[in-house]
Formats: C-alpha cells, structure tokens, sequence
C-alpha cells in the first residue's frame, strides 16, 4: 500500500531521472578500471630531472671586492672602526675570559634560553649611558633597524623616510607593508610640503599611525641630519619618529650619546632610537633605546629579536667593556672629532675628485669628478682599480657597494673613506696625495690599453 502511494506522488520524469543517475553512475563504476601507484624511485628507470635556478638570472659581477685579512702595515681607513678599540688589550682579556666562561654562542634567541647576564649588563648600561627608561640587544647591526619598523608599523600605516636612507632601513619599511613617501634628501622643505599634502588628502589622521625615518649621519652620503626641523614637522604633523644613530653612538656629542646630545635636542623627543655596536663598539650587534613601553613591544614583536641566536656572550662583554673604556675616556671623542674635520678640508683640496660628508662625520665618500664617465658600471670598475692600486701601496680603501636593482634612489658608485682617531696628519696627507696618484695612474694606463 505505501508503494502504491509513494508511485502515485512520483511524476513520470522524475522517475526518468533517477533512472539515469542509476544507469550512468552504474556505467562509470563499471568501466572504472584501478590504477596501481608506481613510485618512480623504486624502479630502475632513470629520471629525467631539471632543477629550477635558484636565481632566475645570471649575476654579474665586473670584479669581486677584495675579502680576507689585511696586513697590520696597511692603513685602513675602509674599516668603520672610528675609536679604534678592538685591539684594545682589556677587550681582548675580558672577551676571552668570558668565553671561557660562557663559551662561543648563547644557542638561542633571548625568548627562549639565550638570554644570559652579561645581555641584561649590557641593556641595563647603555640605557644608562644613553639615558633612556630602557634598551634592548640584537645580534646584528642590520638587523636591528630591519626589525625595529615592522615591529611598529603595519599594513595601513604610513612611512615618511628620507630618500637616502641605507639598504636596511629600506628591507624594514618593505617588510612593514606600509605606505612609504621619500622626501629628498635632507630636504626640511620638501618633507613639509609631503606632509601638507597628505594632511589635506586625510591621508593623515587619527585613525591612521605614521612615522617619520631618518638617520643621524647618513651612510650613504656621510651627511648630517636637520633633527631640529625634523623634530619640529613631526611634532606638528604628529608623527612618531624612528630615528638611526648608528654612526653617531659613540661619536657625537660630549659624551658620545649621539646627534641628539651634539644638538642638544631632548631625548624623549625622539620616540625610537636604534643604533649599531659594531663601528664605535669594537663587537657586533645593534640596541633600540626609548621608553619601558616601546622598547619591551620588541621583546615579542621584533624578528630579529624574537627568532635570531643572541649576540655572543663573549661580544656583548667587549661592548660593555668598550662602553666602560668611552666613560673613562671621553677624550677620545675629541681626537676623533679634529681628525674628521682635518680629512674633511683635506679631501676638499683633491684634484680629480669630490667628496661627501658632514665636517663631523666620521664617514666620507669621494667621487670621480671626471664628466666624462658618466655609466655606474664604468666608475664602479674605475673606483676598483683606483682601490686597488692604493691597496698595492699600502692603504686600504673600501668601494661603496649597492645592490643596484634593489635598492631606492641607488647612490652614485664611490669610495667609502672612515675617519678615525689615530689617523695623523701625515696619515691623511698620505691617503689624498695618494687618491690623485691612483687616479692618474689608472688613467693613463686605461689611454694605453686603448691605443
């Protein structure tokens, strides 16, 4: 009875279409054959396997920078070491007796197990020297501005940076995601006119975080930042500024707490103060220096922080102990300061050349003044053999390196001369009068091989 009831309420065509889902899924399952998995290295045949290129396009490289030691009767003056202090006996000491003591590596980021007393010394000294609430250590000085701006700003947010700010502040504001504008370099006006403009289109507001990034001296130009004026816009536009120190920590200033003590601009007026161990230090490494509340935000979001080994035991004890060596000895800033602007008046007076860089500055760059080389590659390989021949008479110059299709408003191919404190006058009358001699050199040997 109930078939007979079900058969009544079905129409002809539904019955003609489960009749055909019947039928096919009958058909397929019929004719389905299974099909054995055969593992291709299980049997004797031979693969035919072409492996992608890690890099999709070929390298080219005009002639590889001179890498290994360097005779201690060279004159190096490629080194960023501005005070000088890494063959200072105590360091050594101090450094040796703490890897014996700790060993060679920490085996761990500071999260995890890596974090060992001399880390919190050394954090705990530089926030005094610094005169901050607080510091925190990275491991490596590139990766500490890399870190330190993605940690901050996000997607959504928006970046003010100075178009000539080194290849690791550029890496830190591409990982952020954020919006960017560079504004010309060292250029007060030019960033008040972007700032304007983007306060009118609302791309400033409340709702919205912004930063300001800049560097104290700059790496690639030897120049020194307006702070005063860019302190100024950013409290009138109100950005939070992340400010690079890391040519000046241990430079500027009466006590070598930087371009903020040398211009005595208050601390709390910057909001982000990063810096490098590794040109006044005589270790490796970076710190970012501000109050308890942004500083303890790395300890969770920095990348560099958070997933990288600590710095070595037995480096973050030379650094303590460099920073004990500059507290004692504040002169030495001094003898640093009238040799950078001795080299500064010295390479004014070059002859084939011009040059870049803050009187102040411990970082200089010279560049061909001859109009008619005009391509990147061929002043890169003439700068080279200008190098190299200087290297063949006993001083050391370093070619300023750039990733050329990376990086933003690629600086012009140059030499790289740093200041120190033991250079002397016949140090650096030596270093010009030999520059002008390379480069004649080099010139008429070049009109040689073309003839």
């Amino acid at each position: 009875m109930i078939l007979v009831d079900i058969y009544d309420m079905m129409s002809w065509w539904t019955f003609l279409i489960a009749l055909q889902v019947i039928l096919v899924s009958t058909y397929f399952l019929w004719t389905k054959k299974t099909k054995k998995y055969k593992d291709p290295l299980m049997t004797e045949e031979r693969i035919e396997w072409n492996p992608i290129p890690l890099v999709p396009y070929e390298v080219e490289c005009e002639e590889p920078p001179l890498m290994g030691k360097i005779d201690e009767n060279v004159l190096n003056v490629g080194a960023t070491s501005f005070l000088c202090l890494e063959k200072e006996e105590i360091i050594l000491e101090n450094a040796i007796n703490c890897l014996h003591k700790y060993g060679v590596g920490s085996c761990g980021p500071r999260g995890f197990y890596g974090t060992i007393d001399v880390h919190l010394e050394l954090e705990e000294r530089l926030a005094k020297f610094l005169e901050v609430e607080e510091t925190c250590v990275y491991s490596y000085g590139f990766s500490t501005i890399a870190s330190a701006i993605p940690a901050y700003s996000k997607k959504g947010d928006i970046i003010f940076a100075d178009e000539a700010v080194w290849f690791a502040i550029q890496k830190g504001i591409e990982a952020s995601r954020s919006t960017v504008r560079y504004f010309k370099h060292n250029d007060a006006s030019d960033l008040e006119r972007m700032l304007s403009e983007a306060a009118q289109k609302k791309e400033l507001n409340p709702k919205r975080r912004a930063f300001l990034v800049v560097e104290a001296i700059y790496f690639n130009t030897g120049e020194m930042c307006p702070l005063k004026q860019v302190v100024e816009l950013a409290r009138r536009f109100k950005l939070r500024i992340i400010l690079d120190e890391s040519l000046t920590i241990g430079v500027l200033g009466k006590h070598g707490r930087g371009i903020t003590e040398h211009l005595k601009i208050p601390r709390d007026e910057i909001d982000l103060i990063v810096g490098s161990l590794e040109h006044s230090f005589a270790t490796i490494g970076g710190f970012c220096a501000g109050t308890h509340f942004i500083v303890e935000h790395q300890r969770l979001s920095g990348l560099g922080y958070c997933f990288s080994a600590s710095l070595p035991p037995m480096l973050t004890q030379a650094a303590i102990t460099a920073l004990d060596i500059l507290e004692e000895k504040p002169d030495i800033l001094k003898e640093l300061d009238e040799n950078s602007k001795k080299l500064n008046k010295a390479l004014a007076e070059l002859k084939h050349f011009t040059f870049r860089g803050n009187e102040l500055s411990p970082v200089k760059h010279i560049y061909l003044k001859n109009a008619d080389i005009t391509d990147n590659s061929m002043k890169q390989s003439y700068l080279r053999k200008i190098a190299n021949y200087c290297m063949e008479k006993g001083v050391a110059f370093a070619v300023a390196a750039y990733l050329r299709d990376a990086e933003i408003k690629c600086p012009e191919p140059s030499i790289r001369l740093a200041s120190s404190r033991k250079l002397n006058d016949t140090n650096i009358s030596m270093i010009c009068n030999l520059l002008d001699e390379a480069y004649e050199s080099v010139t008429s040997n070049l009109k040689l091989q073309s003839s």
